[in-house]
């Protein structure tokens, strides 16, 4: 797995910790999902309060705030310095959000407040649409980690544009990845790790779910799957039917 801005983690499950039906209950998802990052926001940890953030410093896995909620560069590069005073890292989940019913990223906002953010020492992760043309300038803005959507956040409904994010990873082959938003079953998480993506990062579909803690153990395991085929060279698809047994030996009836 590849290393974030130089940091290897021992899982590619990067989990968030909103929503969930009380902080036991997440914090017995994080426990089953070995999830080693937890993606925080500022504006929850400010409303919940010094219990809230006990239980997050108890986690003990990597964090990453983000700016959530943020639909103007000011208004980001502003909460990204809150995030950083709050949790002592330069990590930083850049959202700058475009549209408020998709809650699509604002490309241009987006790009101009990675490059601020960069410049001043934050390791950004930003949040994208899986567009070629947007990752590039990213990458040039300072950014080391692109994070592309699956779908809208919420949504649940999976990888919604298996080509472009294929052309995506094969366009940037040595750029960490991670699918961001938009997953909804564990299959669809073994679904990006078969396509070479990094890690993916959730949180509606674990804290939603009838059962938060098996859930989250399912995606773990849905992960680990997908990396093991990843890693054992999948054959590719084909048009025409290929026969699994050997015509040499068959017998003769004529």
């Amino acid at each position: 797995m590849a290393a974030f801005y130089g940091i290897d983690l021992a899982s590619p499950f990067m989990l968030g910790t909103a929503l969930y039906p009380s902080p036991a209950v997440m914090a017995s998802a994080f426990r089953a999902s070995g999830a080693s990052v937890a993606t925080v926001s500022v504006r929850r940890e400010s409303a919940a309060g010094g219990d809230f953030w006990a239980i997050i410093q108890g986690l003990g896995v990597h964090l990453l705030p983000n700016t959530a909620g943020c639909h103007s560069v000011k208004e980001a590069v502003t909460t990204a310095h809150m995030a950083r005073e709050i949790f002592d890292t330069n990590w930083i989940k850049l959202e700058v959000i475009g549209h408020a019913d998709t809650l699509q990223p604002d490309p241009f906002g987006l790009v101009e407040a990675a490059r601020i953010l960069s410049e001043d020492g934050f390791q950004v992760f930003p949040y994208m649409t899986e567009d070629l043309v947007l990752a590039d300038r990213l990458l040039d803005a300072g950014c080391e980690v692109l994070m592309p959507w699956g779908a809208p956040i919420g949504t649940g409904l999976g990888l919604l544009n298996p080509y472009a994010l294929r052309s995506l990873r094969a366009h940037f082959p040595d750029v960490p990845m991670v699918i961001d938003a938009g997953l909804g079953l564990p299959s669809q998480a073994a679904q990006a790790m078969e396509m070479g993506f990094d890690a993916v990062l959730l949180n509606t579909a674990v804290a939603r779910a009838g059962d938060p803690v098996a859930m989250a153990q399912a995606f773990a395991r849905a992960l680990e799957a997908g990396q093991l085929a990843r890693s054992a060279d999948p054959i590719e698809p084909r048009d025409m039917a290929a026969p699994s047994t050997p015509l040499i030996g068959k017998a003769n009836l004529a």
